[in-house]
Formats: structure tokens, sequence, C-alpha cells
């Protein structure tokens, strides 16, 4: 594993519990900073924090609701000072199921978790990272958003909108020190799994020519760099981890 440069810096990960979220604050905390796992599963959380050691801390906050989400600011901040990287990675699948016949509410949900969320989440931190002048905002978006994946619309719109929310963040946040990217993962074998019918599951990975699902690993370390210094002229951009599915 190449080491990145993340020394002395601090990230707050959402969805840093579980999976991708997980895997991603590992990395940054291997590569020397200190990372603030954001989740609505508190216990989950604690025991994440406690797993990474030290260099990391658990904060309840649900990202759908926009009072949460300041107030986790408020608590990072009087811990940590100031935070240098934002991951945006909690979400859910919502069913799989045809639009016609997909629950209005589980509709809105995946929306106000997946989409909403990450606005709640840039819009905080966005103006904090303005004020001290430097930042890296990362979100997680899929190649759903990309492609839209048939039984999965809400997932797909929620993804999309992601991708543009980046776009638009980028430029706006362009002339500072604030760099602002999404990641477009297919189908990673984590616990989201768990939302969706096997029917779901081998469509995702018929879509992938490499013919495997993507590591954990794999997504934390471009995102890990996305975090970076290093990363200083990509603004706004999608970045594709897919395994060949999406080229464009």
């Amino acid at each position: 594993m190449n080491q990145l440069d993340f020394q002395g810096r601090h990230a707050v990960i959402t969805g840093g519990a579980t999976g991708l979220g997980y895997a991603i604050a590992q990395r940054l905390v291997q590569s020397g900073g200190t990372v603030s796992l954001w989740d609505r599963d508190e216990a989950a959380a604690q025991q994440a924090a406690l797993t990474l050691g030290g260099k990391a801390r658990a904060i309840h906050v649900d990202v759908a609701d926009f009072a949460s989400v300041q107030e986790a600011v408020r608590r990072t901040t009087a811990q940590a000072a100031r935070i240098d990287a934002l991951v945006n990675s909690a979400g859910i699948t919502g069913p799989n199921t045809r639009v016609w016949d997909y629950p209005p509410e589980a509709w809105r949900q995946v929306l106000e978790v997946n989409l909403l969320g990450v606005f709640h989440c840039c819009r905080e931190v966005a103006a904090l990272m303005r004020q001290q002048g430097y930042g890296r905002i990362v979100n997680i978006a899929s190649v759903a958003g990309k492609d839209g994946n048939p039984n999965a619309s809400a997932y797909s719109a929620s993804k999309a909108g992601v991708i543009g929310l980046t776009k638009s963040l980028g430029k706006e946040l362009a002339d500072v020190d604030v760099r602002v990217n999404c990641v477009t993962p297919a189908a990673v074998k984590t616990a989201i799994f768990d939302q969706m019918t096997p029917e779901h599951i081998q469509f995702m990975l018929s879509k992938i020519p490499m013919g495997r699902f993507g590591m954990p690993e794999e997504i934390a370390a471009m995102v890990g760099w996305l975090c970076t210094e290093e990363c200083s002229f990509s603004t706004g951009a999608v970045f594709d981890l897919s395994g060949g599915r999406a080229t464009y």
C-alpha cells in the first residue's frame, strides 16, 4: 500500500461506522490523519472508533436532519478545531422495484439521505473550509447516477443529483483552495448489499467488464488521495471506479 500524506489533517466521514466509510477512515488514519465518524448508528460508530484507535472519534448524526448536521459540526469543531476533509459516504439503496410500484415515502427517504444529506453536510462544512482557506470534499456517488439502474430509480436519481451538486459546488469554491470531487463506484461488496435483492445484485455484477465487485480498499485508495493536498487541480470532477462499466 502506498503512503498518502494526510499528516496532521482531520476528516469528517459520514456513514463512517461501516462499509466504504470505515475503509476510507482506516486509510486516512493510516496516512497520518485523524477522523470523526459521523453515523446515525451511534453504537457502531463508537465501536469503529475504538477499533481505529486514538485517532478516531464517533459522533451521532442523522444527515437527513439539518439540525442534526449543524450540531455535529459544532461538536466536531469543538474537539478537532478544524475540518480539512469531508467525505459524504452515508447512503441507503431503497427498495428494488419499478417506478410505478415504488412507495412514495420510500422514494422520498432515499432522496433525503442520499442527496439532501450530502447537501446539508456540504452546506455547513463548505462555509468553514472557505473561511479557513483550505479543504477537500469528496462525495460518494455511483455509476447508477450515470447510467440509471432499472428497479433502482430513487437511488439512481439521488446519485445523479450528487454528481450535479459536486459540479456546482466545485465551481463555486474554485477561487479558494477548496476542492470538491466525487467518485462513481460500481457495486462494492459491503453490508449495503443486505438492502438489495439477489436479482439486483446479479444484474449489477453482469454489467462490470472485470467480472467482479469492487473492494472497499480500492475505493478508499482513490478517495484518500482526493482528500489530500496533492489533489490540487481537480475540482467538480467525477472519478470512475466501476471495473470498466462506465468510461465517461
